[in-house]
């Protein structure tokens, strides 16, 4: 029987405050209360954990650890081990979780004065553990998984002068995937860490060297608290240059401060809702091409509205830092980042007022479109579904020159930019659309058609001079969806194309042959389809008579239309099909299922279950692709757990 997992239906104050100051609706907390088999696989994946603790004033402080997948991992119920190569002597999370001396790089012998005992070299602390929280992260998928509980048991043993072999036991109490957003594509490669300190302590400005890895960073980690008992790491990504210095002196003259814009993620506010009630948080910057990393803590402050806009134009929501103390440590880091790609969602750079060109809402942008889609056709399929084509056409850049556009794959999403259209600025109690305080107007959708392969070239980018068509076959839910659903389709609509995505193991195998009785099961709901609508014909044909694919699709009765047009398109599809069929079905929808049977699906009128998922196949020899709500696809994992299971998360 598949394990039931816990989940925090609720959130607490801070969180409820600001979900009320950003008119967010009403939502359970969907943070699991213990690690999820499924959400443990990810972190034993994944090459960084970016972690944090409270020093003895309570104040929080982050730091990042890794460089090799495997290094953190589950070894027992809700406990992962952790075993990495730090720079103990300067990380602030190694010094405090271990009691480390301040320049000494030792720990002391016997009680530290805070009840934790020293036993051959391990740091234990009887009553609970020492608070700590952590986010995996693999920078090359845009995976990552909050973590939050405390540290059991840690040992540090000293290899070379300032750095250490690091291993602890971290019992997880919380945990929850999180929005990949705005994360760049980076590949991590692990180094042996020669920390140097450069700067520390308060009352000084950041060194240069801080203030040029600013400038450059795309990717922060930032710890906050909620009292003593809970604590949070999180991550802020963006366009190179996001994070922007708003003053750089010493402490009679104000200090140093950071301002950072808030972009639309997964809408659950952990971070700010902690900051609202408690502004102390910790920062770490990493510079993945030196290793050189930047540590603070300091007091953080939620600019909204007309507040935002004075200090960072063009920005709804806002983060300001004033600085407390800050390190600086040159080679600090146990690992090495080389960029693969950007992130089609960062938005360009929103510079401070008080820096030169900032009314350009253009300066420093780094995240062009690459394409432009201009509407062409609009079809109605169901009540609420549609299906719409766009042509697309390369973007000219700053130079006049045309952008090469890297062609899409069988299964990847396409984003779109709809804020042209539909951004209007900041407008205090905007009733009429009240979600759009820290909308961005970006949006992501699953191709549903494949790409005809005469307009790509050898190196997998579109040709010049072609205008491929795009398809997507989408719900109308909120703005972006409504605009087009309401759009003259006479009159022109073009809306800039950021990029193309999605992760390669969400493609199905294609291969055939003797004695290969693995198989693949798609488990869809509704529109989540569209993945399987731009690959199946391949499928179906390369794997032939001996069909390996097999689709369990779950939908309402209004929806049944949906399911006739895929399955009339798709060539063999309906018998590989089983429909599962709730809610109200009129005369019109059961002619439709008739149809749907004489595509040789099977159809049933009731909730997809348990053991329709389970029978198909043999376990070790058949892999899951999930594509459904995120309750259907939480119920989902529960019945798969120990299977080979691969899902994408739509929540932002």
């Amino acid at each position: 029987m598949a394990q039931l997992i816990a989940l925090d239906s609720s959130f607490h104050p801070g969180e409820q405050a600001v979900h009320k100051l950003l008119r967010v609706p009403h939502r359970e907390n969907p943070t699991h209360h213990s690690l999820p088999p499924q959400l443990g696989y990810r972190v034993a994946i994944s090459p960084l954990v970016a972690v944090g603790t409270l020093d003895r004033q309570g104040r929080p402080w982050a730091s990042v650890w890794g460089g090799e997948k495997g290094f953190a991992q589950p070894v027992a119920r809700s406990v992962l081990g952790v075993r990495a190569t730090v720079g103990e002597t300067w990380d602030p999370v190694v010094r405090e979780l271990l009691a480390v001396e301040d320049g000494k790089g030792e720990v002391e012998e016997g009680n530290n004065g805070d009840g934790r005992q020293i036993v051959n070299d391990a740091v234990i602390k009887p009553e609970g553990g020492k608070l700590m929280a952590g986010l995996s992260i693999d920078p090359e998928t845009r995976d990552r998984v909050k973590l939050a509980g405390v540290m059991a048991v840690g040992t540090a043993t000293k290899t070379t002068p300032g750095v250490a072999d690091l291993q602890l036991a971290f019992r997880v109490d919380e945990a929850l995937g999180n929005c990949p957003k705005y994360i760049n594509k980076k590949r991590i490669s692990p180094r042996v860490p020669s920390p140097q300190l450069v700067s520390e302590g308060t009352g000084v400005p950041l060194p240069q060297a801080a203030i040029k890895l600013l400038d450059k960073a795309d990717l922060f980690f930032i710890a906050s608290k909620h009292g003593t008992k809970s604590m949070d790491v999180n991550i802020r990504g963006g366009p190179p240059g996001f994070v922007r210095v708003l003053r750089n002196r010493d402490e009679s003259a104000g200090g140093a401060a950071l301002v950072y814009p808030e972009y639309s993620g997964n809408r659950l506010y952990q971070t700010l809702g902690n900051i609202h009630n408690d502004p102390a948080v910790g920062i770490v910057v990493p510079d993945f091409e030196t290793g050189d990393v930047l540590y603070l803590t300091g007091n953080a402050a939620i600019l909204v509205g007309e507040v935002a806009a004075v200090v960072m134009p063009h920005a709804k929501l806002a983060i300001r830092v004033e600085v407390v103390e800050a390190r600086f440590v040159r080679e600090g880091l146990s690992f090495r980042g080389e960029v693969i790609d950007y992130s089609p969602y960062n938005p360009i750079v929103r510079r401070l007022a008080c820096e030169k060109g900032s009314d350009d809402p253009a300066a420093g942008s780094s995240s062009d479109a690459t394409a432009t889609a201009r509407l062409i056709t609009r079809e109605r399929l169901t009540p609420t579904i549609s299906r719409y084509v766009f042509k697309l056409t390369a973007s000219g850049a700053k130079d006049n020159t045309r952008k090469r556009l890297k062609a899409w794959h069988p299964g990847h999403h396409v984003t779109l930019d709809f804020s042209g259209e539909l951004d209007m600025g900041y407008s205090h109690m905007r009733d009429e659309d009240p979600q759009s305080l820290n909308d961005d107007f970006v949006r992501t959708f699953t191709v549903s058609r494949p790409i005809n392969i005469g307009v790509v070239d050898e190196e997998g980018y579109i040709k010049e001079d072609t205008e491929p068509e795009l398809e997507i076959t989408v719900r109308r839910h909120g703005p972006a969806t409504a605009l087009l659903e309401r759009w003259n389709i006479r009159v022109p609509l073009e809306i800039p194309v950021m990029g193309f995505g999605g992760a390669e193991g969400f493609r199905l195998p294609t291969r055939s042959g003797k004695g290969d009785e693995n198989i693949s099961v798609f488990v869809a709901a509704g529109v989540g389809i569209t993945p399987l609508m731009a690959q199946g014909a391949s499928v179906l044909k390369a794997t032939g008579e001996g069909n390996k694919l097999k689709l369990l699709w779950s939908m309402k009765g209004e929806d049944v239309p949906l399911a006739a047009d895929v399955l009339e398109k798709i060539s063999g599809l309906g018998h590989a099909t089983k429909l599962f069929v709730t809610g109200k079905i009129g005369e019109r929808e059961r002619a439709i299922i008739s149809t749907i049977r004489g595509l040789g699906a099977e159809v049933v009128e009731r909730r997809i279950e348990a053991g329709d998922v389970l029978v198909e196949g043999e376990k070790g020899r058949r892999k899951y692709y999930l594509c459904a709500g995120p309750e259907m696809t939480r119920e989902l994992l529960k019945w798969t757990e120990g299977e080979e299971v691969v899902y994408e998360s739509f929540e932002y």
